[in-house]
């Protein structure tokens, strides 16, 4: 006879439950009776003074700091293989925790774990009792007629036992479910602290990929397209020099286009270093804000200072960030300051910060707020955890600040 498929899930549930209620029996029943000896020593103590009972109840409390501490893990395995809920791995100074679950939660739960087996044990005795009754001899059974009725009886208080223990069951189960992950989970601080460390790496993924992506267009800009276009400057150099005897019309022509695959070259390599420059990967910070100020088309005063006892450069998202700070700073004071005629940038490095300071004469009134350049700046400092900061009152002078973590 085939068992239907509704009816072999609830066994198979009910099997479960009472598995776990075992063994969470089994395990709350060591603190409790460790808890029932330490009373009964103190009670011995007071009532019938021994000087052995000190130095038993000395060698028995560490027997209670192994338990609230030591169990954790078997109840993991509890939850983990017989629910399939994941407890996490508590460290070491969550301890409190532990203890509160084992030594004193526990206990109580044991108090309910033994009460429904108890509840199974005497439901299964009950249902039983006529097989009970048909095993005995058969002249008690003679002697004693009126044995059917209460046998009837309690044949049905068994059932309906039965019928009350997977509900029963399933309902403390859910109980130690609910305590278990309130007091051996995860807090809702660790929580919010592991989704802060998630976040931190996924947005430190996001920006070393899209610095990736950067690396390769300038890489393929400057191997492919500018190549190209150099070469196409170059032949129409060399027709413009050798041709000579073409009519003037083709000779506009020929050095217009060739004024144009210039532009374009210049463009193309400004564009180049916008995405990426080369040299910061090459020389480093130094050398790149060098040719950033060398380029302005208003006099910059720069300083680096970059301790050369560092064990290693700092982290290309980082020099990245600083590199078109400064590029789009100085873009901005050369199109927006006005009456600006001098520029100042500093870069230091202090310990786990590097420093960019942007400064110059103009009359202020830059707003971070009212336009989407600086909004830009401030959102790519944020993107690997640094700081903004902006004074430009008006009548000037106007100052940049921007500080950006560089680990060890």
């Amino acid at each position: 006879m085939t068992v239907p498929p509704r009816l072999r899930r609830a066994l198979v549930r009910m099997r479960r439950d009472i598995a776990f209620i075992a063994a969470g029996m089994t395990l709350h029943l060591i603190p409790l009776l460790l808890h029932c000896w330490v009373v009964m020593l103190l009670l011995g103590t007071v009532l019938d003074p021994d000087p052995d009972t000190p130095v038993v109840l000395a060698l028995t409390l560490p027997l209670l700091f192994v338990a609230g501490w030591g169990l954790t893990e078997p109840q993991r395995w509890r939850f983990r293989a017989l629910c399939g809920v994941e407890l996490p791995r508590l460290r070491f100074r969550e301890i409190k925790r532990q203890f509160g679950y084992n030594l004193l939660i526990g206990p109580l739960l044991v108090v309910l774990e033994l009460l429904l087996l108890a509840l199974l044990l005497a439901a299964v005795a009950a249902a039983l009792v006529l097989v009970w009754v048909w095993l005995v001899p058969w002249q008690w059974r003679r002697d004693h007629g009126g044995y059917v009725v209460p046998a009837g009886y309690l044949t049905v208080a068994g059932l309906l036992a039965l019928a009350a223990v997977p509900p029963l069951a399933g309902g403390l189960v859910r109980l130690e479910i609910l305590v278990g992950r309130a007091v051996l989970g995860v807090s809702r601080s660790d929580e919010l602290a592991r989704r802060v460390e998630d976040l931190t790496e996924s947005r430190a993924g996001a920006v070393d990929a899209a610095d990736a992506e950067r690396r390769r267009i300038e890489r393929d800009l400057h191997d492919g397209a500018q190549q190209r276009l150099v070469s196409l400057a170059l032949n129409l150099g060399l027709a413009k020099a050798t041709l000579t005897d073409l009519p003037p019309e083709a000779q506009q022509v020929i050095d217009a286009a060739h004024r144009e695959a210039k532009d374009a070259i210049e463009e193309l390599n400004n564009l180049v270093r916008g995405l990426h420059p080369a040299v910061l990967d090459e020389l480093g910070l130094d050398a790149a804000l060098s040719g950033l100020a060398a380029r302005a088309p208003l006099p910059v005063r720069l300083r680096v200072d970059l301790p050369a006892d560092l064990p290693q450069r700092t982290e290309p998202a980082v020099e990245a960030v600083a590199y078109f700070v400064v590029s789009e700073a100085l873009t901005n004071i050369a199109k927006h300051a006005r009456e600006a005629t001098r520029a100042e940038v500093t870069v230091t490095r202090l310990g786990e910060i590097l420093r960019v300071v942007i400064a110059d004469d103009g009359m202020g009134g830059a707003d971070p707020s009212g336009g989407s350049g600086l909004k830009g700046l401030a959102q790519r400092v944020r993107s690997v955890d640094g700081t903004f900061r902006m004074s430009s009152p008006v009548g000037g002078p106007t100052m940049m600040s921007v500080e950006l973590p560089c680990p060890m």
